[in-house]
């Protein structure tokens, strides 16, 4: 086991000091061999500090001493050729002298420094180091000059190679990579080159594309009938939005085709289609709020037109009997393959319940539509100003998908209000549609931001907040769009605002109010005759002509029960009557006699065509 210790640490010692091992051999040394002459000395034989200077000391030493200089070995070895066969005998001896003192010397050297090893005497560790060095130089230079000697290899090659090393002017190594510009290699230069050609290639790429978009652009802006793609996402964020001046920035979906459709669709009142849809999708946009797209069975577009803003009255069989409900369609007129309802579940909402937890994918729904006029299709004005809370949102989002569905050029302006993040309806999309259309400005408050990441508006609309989001309002038309109470504040605000109330449209929404007991009228109390159906019945100041009406089982066709939606209307033919909410009438019907029965109500004899 010994014996391999020192085997290895001889080795490894080899490998230790070959790289920088010099043939030197020491004054002393030199004159204990030769003490009667001058050896020529090898590539190494100086001190170990000096290089070359330990042969400048030792030839003026000896010039003192009156004897040349000896010659080094490898400079000696320029004379080869022309020494004679005593000279080359004396050289070859003098090589083989410094082979066999070098290995007894690195022999002497190993021994030492594996005794002082375990002492860790450092001191004689790095002597015997030195000693190892020592005893290769001289080992290495008359080896190189046996091979000189015995091959052929031209002796003033080898001396030359020698100077080369001593002088650090040796070639780089064979094999090594030559450079180029800059001292870069020339596998670097190409990688380079090829990077450089290919950035170029795809910013050229970048611009071509730009100027073609730039082209489909003008295009587009050429055809003003024509609609441009935009998306309809049916995602919902749960992201914060940060307003941007006041206006909260919104999100991202895929793009879809548009249908073409023209700039202006015109329609008569009353022209509605009854019939079945299918429901192919469902979509969840709030953990309240459920979109149902619907299509016809047979795969073609809706058999009927409609404007943005409208809604389809859709009937549900509950307990035995149909029970019809309206609600708006979000999607846009420009997409006629489908119509989308986005329907809030209300706890006590029977048709909302129902279609919430019962319709399927693959079912079938009877609607009745479109109805209403709360509407815009960009015709009336060249700016709108879109306010909404909670689900009323649905019929702002078919204004906004089709006006940016057809790159409308007019500004629009929608404020909406909602508890929290979560009930942000429509956030993806709408973040996705203001970063593509810069004149869509959004402002969205919560009235329940505590505790969560928004830092945008909270708490409800106020006069100030509207004034900073929307510029010269007093000059814009508005629409609304919430529950009751909201609306009613909002007016009185856009007063102060200076807008004037035959400029602000607006539209309810919430569960369709019960029906109230019919009360018991009094003796001499007013008659309401049904003509249609031939039936009457005594109504009280209190009681509508709806509630009568389905009290002797007379059907009027009803939904919001709010005076909003338009379905119950009927024309009144004899007597006079109030109404608390009339703002699903025109003026076109007011001047045919057409009355709400949710909301007519009266004291005198009526005459009612149903």
């Amino acid at each position: 086991m010994r014996r391999f210790f020192q085997t290895t640490s001889m080795l490894a010692t080899l490998l230790l000091v070959a790289p920088n091992a010099q043939s030197q051999v020491s004054p002393e040394e030199h004159a204990s061999h030769h003490p009667d002459q001058s050896e020529p000395v090898g590539e190494g034989d100086v001190p170990q500090q000096g290089g070359m200077q330990g042969m400048g000391d030792m030839g003026e030493m000896m010039s003192r001493m009156g004897v040349p200089p000896p010659k080094d070995i490898y400079p000696s070895l320029m004379d080869l050729p022309d020494m004679t066969a005593e000279e080359r005998d004396a050289f070859e001896r003098l090589a083989h002298d410094r082979m066999q003192t070098g290995a007894a010397l690195m022999g002497q050297a190993l021994d030492d420094l594996l005794k002082a090893s375990p002492t860790q005497d450092f001191g004689a560790m790095q002597s015997a180091v030195n000693a190892l060095r020592e005893g290769l130089g001289q080992f290495d230079s008359g080896l190189a000059a046996h091979r000189v000697m015995n091959s052929n290899t031209p002796p003033d090659q080898a001396a030359m190679t020698w100077f080369k090393r001593e002088m650090n002017l040796l070639p780089p190594p064979a094999g090594a990579a030559s450079t180029g510009p800059f001292g870069w290699s020339w596998f670097h230069m190409s990688v380079m080159t090829v990077l450089i050609v290919f950035a170029m290639a795809m910013i050229a790429l970048y611009f071509v594309k730009m100027r073609r978009a730039a082209e489909l652009l003008q295009d587009l802006a050429a055809q003003p009938r024509g609609p441009s793609a935009s998306p309809a996402p049916e995602t919902s964020g749960a992201t914060s939005l940060q307003p941007a001046a006041s206006v909260a920035p919104v999100l991202d979906v895929p793009d879809q085709p548009a249908a073409a459709m023209p700039a202006k669709t015109t329609r008569r009142t009353g022209d509605r289609w009854t019939g079945a849809l299918q429901l192919a999708a469902t979509f969840q946009e709030t953990p309240d709020i459920r979109t149902f797209r619907l299509m016809p069975p047979s795969g073609e577009p809706v058999p009927f037109t409609y404007l943005p803003g409208q809604f389809l009255t859709v009937e549900v069989p509950v307990g035995g009997k149909v029970v019809k409900r309206s609600y708006t369609i979000a999607s846009s007129p420009t997409r006629p393959e489908y119509v989308e309802l986005s329907i809030k579940r209300e706890d006590q909402g029977v048709v909302s319940r129902a279609l919430h937890d019962s319709l399927s994918v693959g079912d079938s729904l009877t609607v009745t539509g479109p109805s209403g006029v709360f509407t815009f299709t960009g015709d009336e004005e060249g700016s709108i100003v879109l306010v909404s809370g909670g689900v009323g949102i649905t019929p702002m989002m078919s204004v906004i998908r089709y006006l940016t569905d057809r790159a409308w050029d007019g500004d629009i302006y929608l404020l909406h209000c909602c508890r929290t993040t979560d009930d942000f309806c429509f956030r993806d999309e709408l973040e996705y549609l203001q970063r593509k259309h810069p004149r869509l400005n959004v402002t969205a408050t919560m009235t329940r931001a505590r505790g969560s990441a928004w830092v945008g508006p909270t708490g409800r609309f106020s006069a100030g907040l509207i004034r900073e989001c929307v510029p010269e309002i007093a000059s814009k038309l508005v629409h609304l769009c919430g529950p009751p109470p909201m609306m009613e504040a909002l007016k009185g605000m856009l007063g102060e605002l200076g807008v004037p109330q035959d400029r602000v449209k607006t539209e309810a929404f919430g569960p369709a109010k019960r029906p109230q007991a019919t009360e018991r009228p009094g003796a001499g109390a007013a008659t309401v005759a049904f003509t249609a159906s031939g039936k009457s019945v005594p109504i009280g100041p209190e009681t509508t002509v709806l509630e009568a009406a389905e009290s002797v089982g007379v059907d009027i066709d009803n939904s919001c029960r709010a005076g909003t939606c338009g379905s119950c209307k009927v024309r009144l033919l004899k007597g006079r009557v109030s109404m608390d909410v009339e703002d699903a009438l025109d003026d076109n019907d007011r001047r045919d006699g057409v009355i709400l029965a949710c909301q007519a109500k009266s004291e005198v004899d009526l005459e009612v065509e149903a």
